[in-house]
């Protein structure tokens, strides 16, 4: 049995501060009268999106949305993460549920949080014996941790430490820690997607998620806060400043250099604001403001942009569904489709948002038309276990064609591991 060091979560609830997957198609999708009123829905929504971030509420106000929830019956009926992690763990064992990756990571990840509110010492054990694979008896690890994507799974090593003590988990973490000093940046000290030659220069939104948030962790563990908290702040204040949009969306990725071809001449930005690209930005920033000091001098900035990419995000969300489009800003268009590990992760970013005060209270609506849309993409199969469906395979960058040809996929990790985060956040408001 495994010692708990420690009752507290390591991801901070509060500002430290004083004051085998299937297919399924992809359907293509035309411009009908019916497609342009729901576009006219969304333009009238992001009208009030926009008026609610103008004109915030006060603190502790009621959200606008006092509607009933039909999605809280289907909610109450089924613990969907237990649910979900019980049929994850069923079809993997950790020997066989994947590399070191950052999709098995941020699936993990969930089943942390799934673990600290049941308490139920099975997930945890299995969560140990992954990261055992990798981490000897002395905290070696084989990964040079050549790209961001590499380190996201790092968040593990120190839940690891916090729950058992063992220091090996330290020793694994701090080689991280350490390769940050090192690692390639921009000239505005952003973190290069990967240490190669096809990432060199480049920003991708998604790399803000596969280190941010354990930098905060590893900082607040091992008493490294001075550094890993302005360090974090100051990443998604760069990726911000270089890759969000007019409309308050995130361009996938910045090329500095201007050579890709996907980069624009003369902004070095990809061309598509894809969905998860977003999503990963938003639920980073969230972990960040949540982790971070009012004191530290990037974070009004930081606030500003998760302000503006709320209201982004309210202004996009499909009227019909309540889920969001592979391809965010262009939901009327032929082919679109809504996706679901992003819908999840935006959820979540909004519901925590809106908790935190990081965003007026009425964004609480837009999210729980989220988490409705979302839950109508679980189910439970002949078997017994969950199917989380419409998911999109990993994603380099592209053209909007490239994007809404992408495979849709059951019970891809990606979408496991946004829909545990998301459900633990938004359990908590029924």
């Amino acid at each position: 049995m495994m010692r708990r060091r420690r009752s507290s979560a390591i991801p901070r609830s509060t500002p430290r501060t004083s004051t085998p997957t299937t297919s399924t198609p992809t359907t293509a999708r035309r411009t009908t009268p019916r497609r342009a009123a729901r576009a006219a829905l969304a333009a009238l929504l992001a009208g009030a999106a926009v008026f609610t971030v103008q004109a915030a509420p006060a603190a502790g106000s009621a959200p606008a949305d006092r509607s009933p929830d039909p999605g809280q019956d289907r909610a109450a009926a089924t613990d969907w993460s237990v649910a979900m992690v019980d049929s994850t763990t069923t079809r993997f064992t950790p020997a066989t549920i994947g590399g070191w990756s950052y999709p098995v990571g941020l699936y993990l990840y969930g089943q942390y949080l799934t673990y600290q509110r049941t308490h139920d010492e099975r997930y945890l054990t299995y969560i140990k014996s992954y990261v055992d694979r990798f981490v000897d008896v002395e905290g070696n690890i084989g990964r040079k941790f050549n790209s961001l994507d590499s380190m996201q799974a790092g968040r593990l090593l120190v839940v690891l430490h916090h729950e058992t003590g063992e220091d090996r988990y330290r020793v694994a973490a701090q080689k991280i820690r350490e390769r940050l000093k090192t690692y390639p940046r921009t000239q505005d000290s952003g973190f290069w997607h990967a240490d190669t030659a096809s990432r060199a220069h480049q920003l991708w939104s998604d790399g803000v998620y596969m280190v941010n948030p354990f930098l905060v962790e590893y900082g607040k563990e091992f008493d490294d806060e001075a550094y890993t908290d302005r360090e974090a702040v100051e990443q998604l204040n760069v990726y911000a400043r270089r890759l969000q949009a007019d409309n308050g969306l995130l361009q996938h990725a910045y090329d500095e250099s201007r050579t890709a071809v996907w980069a624009d001449k003369d902004t070095g930005r990809a061309p598509e604001q894809w969905c998860r690209a977003i999503g990963w930005y938003s639920m980073a920033a969230v972990n960040i403001l949540d982790a971070t000091p009012r004191s530290d001098p990037g974070r009004r900035e930081l606030l500003g942009h998760v302000r503006k990419l709320a209201a982004g995000i309210a202004r996009a969300q499909d009227p019909e569904t309540g889920r969001w489009f592979q391809v965010v800003n262009k939901g009327a268009e032929s082919g679109n489709w809504t996706e679901t590990s992003c819908s999840s992760m935006f959820t979540f970013a909004l519901s925590r948002a809106a908790e935190k005060g990081y965003v007026p209270p009425s964004y609480q609506a837009v999210a729980r038309r989220g988490y409705r849309g979302v839950l109508e993409k679980i189910s439970l199969g002949s078997d017994g276990l969950t199917n989380l469906t419409d998911i999109s395979i990993g994603t380099n960058v592209g053209d909007y064609a490239f994007y809404i040809a992408r495979p849709r996929q059951t019970n891809d990790f990606h979408g496991l591991g946004a829909f545990l985060i998301m459900n633990e956040q938004l359990r908590k408001k029924r």
